[in-house]
């Protein structure tokens, strides 16, 4: 009835998920990494495919492609399945109206009870609380098959599973939580992940073309940050070019003019930093980190924003 499939860049957790999966599913693993990675270790029992290296979505669909079963589960390789996951797996499939494509788990992400989470935590915490995430997430091969499974022009994972749901949702299909738990671990992915996780605006570009301005609401999102981090973006611009100017003899009120963009700048970045820094342990480590990313974040964000928007263009 059920195939698992994992899409995996080799990260040693996938281990740790096939083991708790056991021997009596059938699970396919695509391999996601360049093709001169050597072959994975895996149980004989697991079989595995290779894409080269094109992305999750290109991977899950590989995956489900190769699968012969009505229902295909998804999860991703640095989750772990919780005790009894296959059989309360089956019992949220058991009985879904021939509309209803999907079947989401439910996520648990264990936060440090001894301090306050970083903001790195709050970020992966807030999966417990995301639609259609992919981490575990069940659907038939029939509706997957009707609208093309998922769209590999999302090159991350990021986006794609949600983008998935609303193209089901559109056709007409339903999707449904289950009990199934399955817990997600918090990686500590260094200093700059917070900066890295911008490329995901370009992806929000790709939702805005595909599924129309108020897509954010559709998947059940909180408004972004983009519009702020253009003006910051602006004024630290302006205060650079003003002052270049002065330095080149134009202009005698050019100081006072940039000194207030500046100072308008400062406030934004001071805003956003205390943002994130406010409701986390407050640690030397993560206020460098959230001084340091803060500056940063803003303008990268809008240089992603924009690559993924002459992106979709062409």
């Amino acid at each position: 009835m059920i195939t698992v499939v994992i899409p995996t860049i080799g990260r040693r957790s996938l281990n740790r998920v096939l083991a708790a999966l056991g021997t009596d599913v059938e699970i396919i693993v695509v391999d996601d990494r360049p093709r001169f990675c050597p072959a994975l270790r895996v149980p004989d029992h697991v079989r595995v495919l290779r894409t080269g290296g094109r992305g999750p979505a290109a991977a899950r669909n590989m995956g489900w492609r190769a699968a012969e079963t009505p229902w295909i589960a998804f999860l991703d390789d640095d989750v772990v399945p919780l005790s009894g996951w296959k059989e309360t797996l089956l019992a949220d499939l058991a009985d879904l109206p021939e509309d209803v494509a999907g079947s989401q788990g439910r996520l648990n992400v264990r936060l440090p009870a001894e301090r306050r989470p970083t903001d790195a935590e709050r970020n992966t915490a807030a999966l417990m609380g995301a639609d259609w995430t992919t981490a575990d997430m069940a659907y038939r091969r029939s509706a997957l098959e009707s609208v093309g499974g998922f769209d590999e022009r999302f090159p991350r994972a990021y986006r794609e599973d949600a983008d998935l749901a609303l193209r089901l949702l559109k056709a007409g299909h339903g999707l449904s939580r289950g009990r199934r738990v399955t817990h997600h671990p918090v990686r500590d992915d260094g200093f700059w992940t917070s900066v890295r996780a911008q490329r995901g605006n370009a992806d929000d570009a790709l939702m805005r073309q595909v599924h129309g301005a108020y897509w954010r609401t559709a998947i059940g999102g909180l408004p972004g940050r983009l519009s702020r981090h253009a003006l910051t973006t602006g004024l630290g611009l302006v205060c650079c070019a003003l002052f270049v100017a002065h330095r080149h003899g134009q202009g005698r009120r050019l100081p006072a003019l940039a000194a207030a963009a500046g100072t308008a700048w400062l406030m934004l970045t001071a805003e956003f930093a205390w943002a994130r820094l406010a409701p986390g342990p407050r640690t030397p480590e993560e206020v460098l980190r959230m001084a340091v990313t803060s500056v940063i974040i803003p303008p990268v964000a809008c240089a992603q924003r924009l690559r993924g928007e002459l992106r979709v263009r062409r």
